[in-house]
């Protein structure tokens, strides 16, 4: 899919390692490692990863029965920042990026605030540039626990662990080896929050696999998110990821 970052692309915190089901006993499991180094060649390989050091992406999102939509863009680079963007039709702006190591949010409703802690460890791998390369630098351990099944489609089950933050699920068609659902907890201002993400509708951009259609449930909450368009190797200049004037004020207190 594009890159797993795209799982986390929502400001407020966007991903609850539920109980896992055990694998029939005469069924060996695959290693993690094996499983992600066939997603990454099911997504396009290394080579094609490799050749990219900018990615600019279109996005929408819709909340199924608020009748509320937003628009997105967002840019991240071989520097490991980001920048997020959406404007939410009647209601306005929600920023959010990472600058040179600093994560923060802009939030027309809630207001300005930098991360920290493990929302901030969160933020930070998600704007690794290429991060299915680097798994093994950004998690401290990867193990594939069970084979369960995802809409009518077997899945292995790889629990990602990291340093700081809670564990991660991702479930990996054992098909296609493609990425189908991810559960998380993650911090936010709200407290912890569990979130299950499904993807569908691979597309192919500049020799990268990603889904177009994802589908986020977090607090009873749905958020529909589309991937209209992902470009590639595009000139980001360092200033694109620049805080907002509100985030300069609290980094200077």
């Amino acid at each position: 899919m594009k890159r797993t970052r795209f799982f986390q692309i929502f400001a407020a915190g966007l991903f609850a390692v539920a109980a896992l089901p055990v694998l029939a006993a005469d069924e060996e499991l695959p290693k993690a490692e094996k499983v992600i180094d066939r997603f990454i060649e099911a997504t396009g390989g290394r080579k094609a990863y490799e050749k990219h050091h900018s990615e600019v992406a279109s996005l929408t999102m819709e909340f199924p029965g608020k009748g509320i939509k937003a628009t997105g863009i967002r840019y991240t680079d071989t520097s490991n920042n980001s920048l997020e963007t959406f404007t939410i039709e009647g209601i306005g702006k929600v920023d959010s990026g990472v600058q040179n190591g600093v994560a923060w949010e802009s939030n027309v409703i809630t207001g300005a605030r930098v991360m920290t802690g493990s929302e901030k460890a969160d933020r930070l791998r998600a704007a690794n540039f290429n991060a299915p390369l680097h798994w093994r630098e950004l998690w401290k351990s990867a193990e594939t626990t069970a084979l369960e099944t995802v809409d009518g489609e077997e899945c292995y089950l790889v629990v990602m662990t990291a340093a700081e933050g809670k564990p991660e699920t991702n479930y990996y068609s054992k098909v296609t080896g493609l990425l189908v659902k991810q559960k998380r907890v993650v911090a936010s201002p709200m407290g912890e929050l569990p979130i299950e993400i499904l993807a569908k509708d691979y597309r192919e951009f500049d020799g990268i696999k990603m889904p177009t259609k994802l589908t986020q449930i977090a607090a009873g909450n749905e958020i529909q998110i589309t991937v209209d368009n992902v470009k590639y190797n595009t000139l980001i200049s360092a200033d694109r990821y620049e805080p907002p004037a509100d985030i300069k004020k609290l980094l200077a207190k």
